[in-house]
């Protein structure tokens, strides 16, 4: 269902969408398929209005890392550009401010997270809840294994029956490719203001006892709140109506082995007549990751799908304000900056205070970079995300 929707949405409007597989014309069976999938399109008639996010309220810092492994701070920064990262422990919970100014204790899971985080999102635009008719969230790691989404529509009191919310898995690209598909259903008419969520918790499925991964992911939220630009501002030319500028999207199964997390089943015998059956307790394994070869992939794939997505949206690097990269490890994000001729200055990062949030990472430091007045209302934001799948796909913003 989540693939479906997702479709039928880029087939609702002006974009390409490419398939290519290997063709068996005899029907003979064949030992490996690798299929890779492309879509691409130039400038959406939505604009990006609001921005939120949230994060565990326990950090975990490198210091606190040289007691669990060996290892050490300046190991950890100089290899990856994390010094702390958000956790969300067992029975953890947070304090909240309630309307009538009490402060109490809830639950903090990710499901509370991107609560929160919808809700500052929704803030900063100016939109009420009874506005959005479109709920994504973008997430491998959900609190409810059948999506997270309708009941964070429901907690920040959407109607019953008024929008439609689905979750989207795309491991790290998945907040980019939810904000183009949300763009979709915009832009044809399906909707009028999108509400995506970036939620992940893979603190809970990495090996803690693998110091090579364990030190480089937290947990966190972020929303993005779109909304249809008017219809006159896009048949009259201007710019000011297109929020997205261009995209390209990509993905190939073919580097699923290089990272993943792989469902794991126990098996369960029950007493069926006869000799019985034996079924599964499900359960998954801890992620695994190749971390050269991601590390090979990102550098490679990032810099040309950002080239795409700006040949799609008609402008230079030059004329990009910011570049936002997934906030996986800064040592991409410096080889990406400098294949596309950029410098550091543009690069927007607070990988050093969350590490890898997934899905949550570039909502995270967008929000904060909005806030802190960094990005402002007409700037030019450059946007990749890539990960497991493999997938990978860049956004060209104008925030605002």
């Amino acid at each position: 269902m989540r693939f479906l929707l997702a479709v039928i949405a880029l087939l609702g409007s002006t974009n390409s969408v490419t398939a290519f597989a290997p063709i068996n014309h005899h029907h003979q069976p064949t030992q490996q398929i690798n299929t890779a999938l492309a879509a691409k399109g130039g400038k959406l008639s939505v604009r990006p209005i609001g921005i939120g996010s949230c994060a565990p309220s326990t950090v975990i810092t490198n210091a606190d890392m040289e007691a669990v492994h060996d290892t050490s701070d300046e190991w950890i920064r100089t290899r990856t550009g994390i010094e702390q990262r958000r956790v969300l422990v067992h029975e953890g919970t947070r304090k909240i401010i309630g309307t009538d100014g009490e402060e109490t204790e809830t639950p903090e899971t990710l499901r509370t997270l991107g609560i929160e985080a919808a809700k500052n999102a929704l803030e900063m635009a100016g939109k009420s809840p009874s506005d959005i008719d479109l709920v994504i969230c973008a997430t491998s790691s959900p609190d409810d294994l059948f999506g997270d989404a309708p009941s964070i529509a429901s907690a920040i009191g959407i109607e019953a029956g008024k929008c439609v919310a689905f979750d989207l898995t795309a491991a790290c690209s998945g907040f980019l490719f939810g904000i183009v598909t949300a763009s979709q259903f915009l832009t044809n008419g399906a909707s009028q203001n999108a509400l995506v969520l970036g939620a992940d918790a893979l603190t809970r499925w990495v090996d803690w006892d693998d110091r090579n991964s364990c030190i480089l992911f937290g947990d966190g939220a972020g929303a993005m709140v779109l909304t249809r630009s008017d219809e006159n501002e896009g048949l009259t030319g201007s710019e000011d109506g297109f929020g997205i500028l261009g995209y390209a999207m990509h993905s190939n199964g073919g580097g699923y082995k290089d990272l993943n997390c792989i469902y794991k089943g126990e098996p369960k015998k029950i007493s069926t007549p006869g000799e019985g059956t034996v079924v599964e307790d499900g359960s998954y394994d801890s992620m695994g990751m190749n971390g050269r070869k991601v590390y090979s992939f990102a550098t490679r794939e990032v810099p040309t799908v950002l080239e795409e997505a700006l040949e799609q949206a008609g402008i230079s690097v030059d004329e990009v304000d910011h570049l936002l990269l997934h906030q996986a490890n800064i040592r991409i994000m410096e080889t990406v900056a400098s294949r596309l001729g950029m410098p550091m200055e543009k690069v927007i990062t607070n990988l050093y205070k969350y590490g890898n949030t997934s899905a949550a990472s570039i909502p995270l430091a967008l929000d904060e970079a909005v806030r802190s007045g960094r990005v402002k209302k007409g700037d030019v934001i450059a946007c990749a995300g890539f990960g497991a799948g493999l997938s990978w796909g860049a956004a060209i913003l104008k925030w605002g």
